[in-house]
């Protein structure tokens, strides 16, 4: 394992102890509203501090960008992208289905990657051209060459809910095209869901750059096609992405151009 990746998955997993304790303890999360339907708690904020501290213990000159703290300044060639509780709102509701999100982008490109959902123990790894796995063992994106009978994952508009009969036409022709859609709460867990094959495809837009980067080298790295919605290469910075078997993910882009 990359010396890198493996002070990720170690911040990871001190992470998830912390999540899967406070999801034990449901009444002391101290939730905040901090938009329209977008929540955060006191586990979310507390894991975040435990993967800084936790990598900053053997990259004190790093930068970071994480959900909760935003910006830490530090060395920019070398980038942490941190969402220490993706799906806060499934965690809050007491539905076990929430990750650990962790990414270093080095000069501007993924390098590593974690996504740990600690309820179920899997965690999910890549490094840039060594491929993904699970829990130690490789995985591969789906090969799908058409719609029909795929399981694709996706996510509604709800911080934006006055863009849903724009999202709402694309579903529809999405829908009627394959064989079933999936809406989980989490893009980090849907992303890597998608690298191990369990979704043959993924769109979802409005995201921020820690929703995306774990997943995106994970799915990159399983042998997947990651765009945004135009078919471009830029989905961090457009906030939206298209993942899954190459033929799934051209398939789609024709549907959300």
């Amino acid at each position: 394992m990359h010396p890198m990746l493996n002070i990720a998955v170690r911040a990871a997993r001190v992470a998830g102890t912390i999540i899967s304790r406070g999801f034990e303890n449901q009444s002391d999360l101290m939730t905040q509203a901090k938009g329209d339907n977008d929540y955060v708690t006191r586990i979310d904020k507390e894991a975040e501090q435990a993967i800084i501290s936790k990598i900053k213990q053997s990259f004190p000159e790093h930068s970071f960008i994480g959900e909760e703290g935003g910006i830490v300044a530090g060395d920019e060639d070398f980038k942490w992208i941190i969402d220490p509780l993706d799906g806060t709102t499934n965690f809050i509701k007491g539905i076990p289905h929430f990750a650990v999100s962790i990414a270093l982008m080095h000069k501007g490109r993924l390098d590593q990657a974690v996504v740990f959902d600690p309820i179920r123990g899997e965690l999910f790894t890549a490094s840039k051209g060594a491929g993904a796995q699970l829990n130690g063992f490789r995985i591969r994106a789906s090969k799908a060459r058409e719609l029909n009978q795929t399981v694709l994952a996706t996510a509604f508009p709800f911080k934006n809910k006055a863009v849903l009969p724009q999202y709402m036409e694309s579903f529809s022709k999405i829908f009627a095209e394959c064989g079933d859609i999936r809406r989980s709460g989490s893009a980090a867990l849907d992303l890597a869901y998608v690298a191990s094959g369990r979704f043959d495809g993924y769109w979802e837009r409005g995201l921020k750059p820690w929703d995306i980067a774990g997943g995106e080298l994970l799915v990159r790295e399983s042998g997947g096609l990651v765009t945004d919605f135009s078919g471009g290469n830029d989905p961090m910075h457009k906030g939206e992405i298209v993942a899954g078997a190459a033929k799934v993910v051209q398939a789609l882009v024709k549907h959300l151009k």
